[in-house]
């Protein structure tokens, strides 16, 4: 069911690639649907090590919500990679809620919209 507002599209990368950086290495390990309100949240669990900088050694697991699935995997790119439309999610309440939510069911220090 498609739903009005901001349609923004989300390409849906491989998981488990690390990606090396400037002071470390990050990786997304998960891709995930939470049910919400009669809608699906799309979120993404990954973790960031920080071993390569000049001010010390760390790392942390995090989520990132891309927002609420308005179309799931309904086309394919260039790269051949599935592409779903997604809506953000931009209300201050309804964040603090899906943050709860997704504290509940992952192990993640940090989590952005």
């Amino acid at each position: 069911m498609k739903r009005k507002g901001v349609k923004r599209e989300y390409v849906h990368r491989e998981l488990n690639q690390e990606v090396t950086a400037i002071g470390g290495r990050y990786a997304l390990v998960k891709e995930a649907r939470l049910p919400f309100r009669g809608r699906e949240v799309l979120y993404l669990v990954g973790y960031g090590v920080f071993d390569t900088a000049c001010c010390g050694v760390g790392g942390c697991a995090y989520a990132r919500v891309t927002g609420f699935v308005q179309e799931w995997k309904c086309e394919t790119n260039e790269d051949g990679l599935a592409v779903s439309f997604v809506e953000p999610i931009r209300d201050e309440i309804i964040q603090k809620e899906v943050r709860q939510l997704i504290k509940e069911r992952e192990t993640v220090q940090q989590i952005e919209f």
